[in-house]
C-alpha cells in the first residue's frame, strides 16, 4: 500500500498559478458591496456592456443592480439595504 493519499487536490494559485476564473475577472471594473440584508461583503462587477455593476448576495442571492451614470463617483465601496 502507498503513502500517498487516493486522492489530488489541486489549489489554483499556490504554485504560483493564476486560478482559471481570476483571468475573467483581472481588469475588470467593480464596486464593493456591503448587503445589509444578511451582514455580508461581495464585489459587483461591470456587465459586458459597461451600463451597470451587478450581483448578488452572497447568502440570500437578492440582485442588485447599480447603473453607472454620467459623471459617475470615485466611491468604490456602496452599502445595499
Amino acid at each position: 500500500m502507498s503513502d500517498e493519499p487516493a486522492y489530488h487536490l489541486d489549489i489554483p494559485g499556490l504554485d504560483g498559478d493564476e486560478p482559471a476564473e481570476a483571468s475573467s475577472f483581472q481588469g475588470r471594473r467593480w464596486i464593493g458591496v456591503h448587503f445589509d440584508c444578511c451582514g455580508v461583503y461581495a464585489r459587483l462587477y461591470r456587465n459586458r456592456a459597461g451600463t451597470a455593476y451587478v450581483g448578488w448576495c452572497p447568502h440570500c442571492l437578492r440582485k442588485v443592480r447599480v447603473r453607472v451614470g454620467p459623471g459617475g463617483t470615485d466611491n468604490r465601496f456602496f452599502r445595499a439595504t
